[in-house]
């Protein structure tokens, strides 16, 4: 049974088996590089990383292969025939870990979720933005513009 309640990514990455540990080491390094603003941390026991507190990409490790999440039908729709082969849901990018690490295509990946976290955090400002009030102005001796007797 797998260990769970990972801390940090260091201690999810020294928890995996050792086919899968090095893979993710290269991994990580790889999204680091590409995102060197995002902050890592451990959401839904795997690793996350996030920019200006907006999810970007989760990568999980196993016995037999890693996968990367999410992969959004935009980037899926980018990288068609990169991704050809690893895709493997609907949105789960897995490769073998016995394969060589793709390095630039997980930079690309991780750019491209990057830009799509940062349009869709826009459009929730934009969405979260208060709206105007309208005047209420009142003649005087009304109630709600209608005059009192």
């Amino acid at each position: 049974m797998a260990r769970t309640g990972y801390k940090s990514v260091d201690a999810y990455v020294a928890a995996q088996p050792q086919p899968a540990r090095s893979a993710l080491e290269r991994v990580r390094a790889t999204i680091r590089k590409a995102l060197p603003r995002a902050t890592e941390g451990i959401s839904y026991q795997i690793p996350v990383y996030k920019l200006d507190g907006a999810m970007v990409l989760y990568f999980a490790g196993f016995q037999q292969h890693y996968s990367i999440y999410p992969a959004s039908s935009h980037l899926v729709s980018a990288l068609k025939k990169e991704l050809a082969g690893f895709l493997h849901s609907k949105a789960t990018i897995r490769f073998p870990v016995t394969d060589a690490v793709p390095t630039r295509l997980i930079a690309r990946i991780a750019k491209l979720r990057a830009a799509e976290a940062a349009v869709s955090k826009a459009r929730r400002t934009k969405r979260a933005a208060p709206k105007r009030a309208r005047s209420k102005t009142r003649k005087k001796g009304t109630r709600s513009g209608a005059r009192l007797r």
